[in-house]
């Protein structure tokens, strides 16, 4: 085997000859002409005239030596379900749905909306799509109807996929009324509504529009969908994610680059082999659940598990008991969860077997050297942690450890991966910084490498203008976070550039939570900070200045602001979006320029010295915060 640094170093030098390599990894129907089409930066387009389906790389092309394998098992601890879908199955059920959905008007190109809790038929709708050339957009089922109806409006789908509720902790959340508000909100109306029952909560039927999908499938049992074989840089999907202009940007994915860098990850990173089990805890509305739930481990040959519960529910001990009795090899979960668990006895960790596990990645947010050392301790496995962002789809750090078997640092998600020429960069001159333990923006040098985003879904203006041209004088790709590298070329992340926060691994654009605590009718202006979290790793935390402040005389009135402002974010972003706290202020802390200091109100909320306040217009301001959150 290669060191793992003269792998990368030929990734980076002889760029089309080391992805030429690994897209024989992958099934094509007609192999590529051209590698990497660098002629528009920041424009990469990967594997050119090479046609393949990601359903057939993921599904049909196991069918051969692994019909029998278990492919998915969807657990739930929400209802006490679990059920096991061999290669086979799961090809039957993907069939199935595409036929549906054939028979709701959808084509290649179109789109589909998936709002759907962590149970399988969310699994076949996904595979459906890409089996057909159509393009699936999953929405978390967290979010609320006003989120729910901008992504809507923006991928404007033929068709919704969804079910009547979810459930969380033993409580249903209905999705239905949902979702009827966010078509009503949206100027764009899907023409079919495929409805999955679970039995958890009533779903009226809007007839002409709305379909039961257990009707259908009946009628489509013995479905023969064959395989839509598309070019490599046709989109499979659009994501999501939250940024600091509020409306939040559709990440366009292609299906031959994403393809390959999967099976790549799969294989380089975590050096798995066909016929093992996955594990990711994530959720489908993320890109975990998109990469290492749904296609990573499938694209491989192993088994997935989907699971929809809580981690300590029916007690601490359920994830280990499912690693025990499915024999879990690579287990993908967060930071949170680990926190969550860290609360408990840590002897449920030793009551179930889990030697199997070669290794336990974690990725979402920071993780703290304390939190990885205790699961370190209570497992002993190797805990490896990585970093990357909805727009690249993979790991930009982190250890490649079927290349090189390579050591841990707690605190760093690790090294540059390969194919991701990464540079920390001075924000204020653009020049790269060479020496070691200076802190920079973690920057990316076009091409971006496959199966990161292709542009933003009908905004190629928006990707250039957000993700290029944020560092002065170089045309090169910002992932908007601070960080160093140590003499080794192990990262250190530092926190995010933006004011996007991150919330159990959920990104969040503060703007979009001020947009909505500022459209309550007594809320005069706004700013909200991620404040750093010993559980979630940020909090949203909210300072406003309400239009009347007369009747907050006391504290029962100051609470009772509070929660309306509370509840209306929850009924308009979902209570994902919540924060932690709002307080009322008479003023926000501004420069002369009208700039509001969110650095310094991120510095007081945490306790830290705010730093250089020169610029600011009224040192009141900054007091009244100080004075409410007892700095």
């Amino acid at each position: 085997m290669p060191s793992y640094a003269d792998f990368y170093r030929q990734s980076i030098d002889q760029r089309d000859t080391f992805w030429a390599e690994q897209a024989q990894l992958i099934d094509w129907q007609t192999p590529p002409r051209q590698i990497c089409d660098y002629s528009n930066p920041p424009f990469a387009k990967w594997f050119v005239g090479g046609t393949t389906n990601l359903c057939h790389n993921a599904i049909d092309r196991h069918l051969k030596d692994r019909a029998s394998q278990p492919a998915l098992v969807a657990i739930s601890t929400e209802t006490d379900t679990e059920r096991s879908y061999s290669f086979a199955e799961l090809h039957a059920e993907v069939q199935r749905m595409a036929a549906v959905l054939q028979s709701l008007g959808v084509k290649k190109g179109d789109r589909v909306l998936i709002y759907m809790p962590m149970i399988a038929e969310a699994a076949f709708a996904m595979l459906a799509c890409v089996r057909i050339g159509a393009l699936h957009s999953v929405v978390f089922g967290g979010f609320a109807s006003g989120s729910l109806a901008s992504r809507i409006e923006d991928a404007e789908p033929v068709a919704i996929v969804s079910a009547d509720a979810g459930s969380r902790g033993g409580k249903s959340v209905p999705y239905k009324p949902l979702l009827d508000e966010a078509i009503a909100l949206s100027k764009h109306k899907p023409t079919a509504v495929l409805m999955v029952d679970r039995g958890l909560a009533p779903m009226a039927m809007r007839a002409g529009r709305d379909h039961d999908w257990a009707a259908l499938r009946a009628q489509h049992l013995n479905a023969a969908v064959p395989c839509e074989w598309v070019e490599s840089t046709h989109p499979s999907y659009t994501l999501y994610t939250s940024g600091t202009t509020g409306k939040p940007k559709g990440v366009q994915r292609d299906t031959g680059g994403y393809t390959v860098a999967l099976a790549a990850s799969m294989k380089h990173i975590f050096d798995a082999q066909a016929g093992q089990t996955y594990f990711a805890t994530s959720d489908i509305g993320w890109v975990v659940g998109h990469s290492y739930i749904i296609y990573g481990p499938l694209i491989a040959g192993m088994t997935t598990i989907m699971y929809e519960g809580l981690p300590t529910r029916p007690d601490a001990g359920v994830w280990w008991s499912i690693v025990e009795k499915y024999k879990v090899t690579h287990m993908f979960s967060a930071p949170t969860a680990v926190r969550v668990l860290k609360k408990h006895d840590a002897s449920w960790l030793q009551k179930y077997d889990v030697s199997t596990l070669k290794a336990l990645w974690l990725a979402g947010e920071p993780l703290d050297e304390p939190t990885a050392q205790w699961i370190s301790d209570a497992l002993s496995v190797p805990i490896i942690d990585n970093y990357w962002q909805t727009e690249t789809g993979w790991p930009i750090l982190t250890l490649a450890n079927g290349v090189e078997q390579q050591t841990t640092r707690f605190g760093s998600p690790g090294k540059a991966m390969y194919g991701y020429n990464v540079k920390l960069i001075d924000e204020s001159n653009g020049e790269e910084l060479t020496a070691p333990n200076q802190k920079g923006v973690v920057a990316i040098e076009g091409p971006l490498p496959p199966g990161c985003m292709q542009t933003v879904w009908r905004d190629d203006e928006r990707f250039v203008n957000t993700y290029w041209k944020s560092i002065p004088g170089r045309l090169i790709y910002s992932t908007f976070d601070w960080g160093i590298r140590d003499a080794d070329g192990y990262h250190f992340i530092l926190g995010r550039t933006d004011d996007v926060i991150n919330v159990a691994g959920h990104r969040l654009g503060t703007r979009e939570i001020e947009e909505s605590i500022s459209s309550h009718p007594n809320i005069a202006e706004v700013a909200v900070v991620g404040v750093a979290d010993s559980l979630k790793g940020q909090v949203a935390m909210a300072f406003a200045v309400p239009r009347d402040a007369s009747g907050l005389v006391d504290d029962a009135a100051r609470l009772k602001l509070e929660g309306e402002v509370m509840k209306q974010v929850d009924s308009q972003l979902g209570a994902v979006a919540r924060p932690a706290r709002v307080y009322f202020v008479t003023v926000l802390p501004k420069t002369r320029s009208g700039k509001l200091l969110r650095r310094a109100l991120q510095a007081v909320a945490e306790r830290r010295d705010p730093g250089d306040l020169t610029t600011m217009d009224d040192p009141v301001a900054l007091q009244q915060v100080k004075d409410l959150v007892g700095s």
